[in-house]
């Protein structure tokens, strides 16, 4: 696999982005039900996603959207989704991802990124905390996934 490149989503990647959700779904890191239908829509745009290609393909994405409306909120992007093809796993992408969405966000003239990340997923905690995210607040038992509560983190650092 060629060394991947990461550029802002295009319309185009819809299908290459649809394939990969459904692939790496699990409910280590989804609250919501197995994705199905179309991947853009009106409240998901091509350009909320910074997308990881090589060998002409999605490899990766990193959604990076406004945490609320609010216009005293303005400051604050959010990491609000991240994935990496089976393939491309243990190459560092996730992190380069993650690298490109502080980029971004700070171009976008964002003062702070922050995320959400459920309390049994020990890998991304630990991934983003080596990135300078830092735990602000824990919601125990937020969540109720195959049987379990689990916890919803939230994690976040200064630009």
């Amino acid at each position: 696999m060629l060394e991947p490149s990461i550029r802002i989503a295009v319309p185009a990647d819809e299908e290459g982005l649809a394939l990969l959700d459904r692939s790496t779904w699990s409910t280590l890191h989804a609250v919501s039900p197995p994705p199905e239908g179309p991947f853009f829509d009106e409240r998901h745009l091509p350009e909320d996603y910074l997308v990881a290609e090589a060998d002409g393909r999605v490899v990766g994405y990193v959604r990076i959207g406004r945490p609320t409306p609010l216009a005293s909120n303005t400051h604050v992007l959010q990491i609000q989704g991240l994935a990496v093809a089976e393939e491309a796993r243990g190459r560092g992408l996730g992190r380069a991802l993650i690298r490109a969405a502080v980029t971004e966000a700070r171009r976008r003239g964002a003062r702070r990124l922050s995320l959400r990340v459920l309390g049994h997923n020990a890998p991304a905690r630990a991934l983003y905390a080596s990135e300078g995210f830092a735990v602000e607040g824990v919601q125990p038992e937020e969540f109720l996934l195959d049987g379990a509560y689990v916890d919803d983190v939230l994690m976040g650092r200064r630009l």
